[in-house]
């Protein structure tokens, strides 16, 4: 049985296991969260390191990109270095892949026109090739950057200027401690709705659940929200705020869609090469190979 483990920054709440079959191949996963605590994230992947056949890095990210460009996070880089044996991913090579069908699959075969859509994608950064997505689909983007990482309560309206943007700033906000940048631990579990507007201006809004749930208003009825992470409480919570639909980038496992950094370890551990040898093409092969659907809940009828 092959082994992946989630190693994340985030609330130890969200803490789950689950055994499944992927591809004939019998898996165990789990996620375990140091509630923000970077030493024992260490510690843990140390301790695990070469006993398991693929990390995942959740609750911070890698990279950030734009365009061919990635900007590596110092905080990031500290943990990925106590990996020596077993290969850790951030899940970054998911989402350029998984992503973009997600939207191209919702537009073309279920049916949901994002032209003109208002679409609230908190981080064009963290999800750039939904935002290509969703910007060559004619979406009406706003790109949530400076207003969900830096607490700036101004729009990006185009990728233009997210790469403006990300040529100026991106190379200092790497550098930050990343728990300025992104909620972690306990943070994951308070929702401050004092940019509610943005949310309500907008038909769609997609990308990192806990970057959605930060700001996230009470009222959100009418809503559709893609995203990845969320656990049965999120989508009971999601319910009683009125959200229309739930989609999820990644598969439902026993009540639960883990992060893409999950899936993108189980796919590490399927594809037989070295993590540096891995590219676009071999995920999007298995991707083909899983028939993967992306999973759609109507949790409020009537919109």
């Amino acid at each position: 049985m092959k082994h992946v483990v989630s190693v994340s920054l985030g609330s130890s709440k969200r803490n789950h296991s689950v055994e499944t079959e992927i591809l004939g191949e019998k898996f165990k996963i789990e996620r375990i969260g140091t509630d923000g605590d970077m030493k024992k994230a260490i510690e843990l992947i140390r301790k695990l390191d070469g006993k398991v056949d693929a990390f995942g890095m959740g609750g911070i990210d890698l990279y950030i990109c734009i365009g061919n460009r990635k900007y590596a996070f110092r905080d990031a880089l500290n943990i990925a270095r106590a990996a020596k044996k077993t290969p850790i991913v951030d899940g970054s090579g998911l989402k350029n892949t998984l992503e973009r069908n997600v939207i191209r699959y919702l537009n073309d075969e279920l049916g949901m026109s994002f032209k003109n859509k208002k679409v609230l994608l908190v981080s064009g950064m963290d999800r750039f090739g939904m935002a290509e997505t969703f910007e060559s689909l004619k979406s009406d983007l706003v790109l949530g950057d400076l207003i969900f990482a830096l607490g700036i309560p101004i729009k990006i309206k185009s990728l233009k200027t997210l790469d403006k943007l990300a040529r100026l700033l991106a190379p200092i906000i790497v550098k930050l401690p990343f728990k300025y940048l992104y909620p972690t631990g306990k943070k994951q579990e308070v929702t401050n709705p004092k940019y509610s507007k943005y949310y309500q201006e907008a038909e769609i809004i997609a990308g990192d659940f806990h970057f959605i749930k930060k700001y996230m208003p009470y009222d959100m009825k009418g809503k559709t929200i893609i995203t990845n992470t969320v656990t049965s409480e999120d989508i009971e919570n999601l319910k009683q705020r009125g959200v229309a639909i739930l989609v999820t980038t990644t598969p439902n496992l026993n009540g639960r869609s883990f992060g893409t950094n999950v899936m993108e370890g189980v796919f590490v551990s399927l594809i037989k090469k070295p993590l540096s040898q891995i590219t676009a093409q071999d995920y999007s092969e298995l991707l083909n190979k899983m028939s993967f659907k992306p999973r759609v809940e109507v949790l409020n009828e009537g919109f």
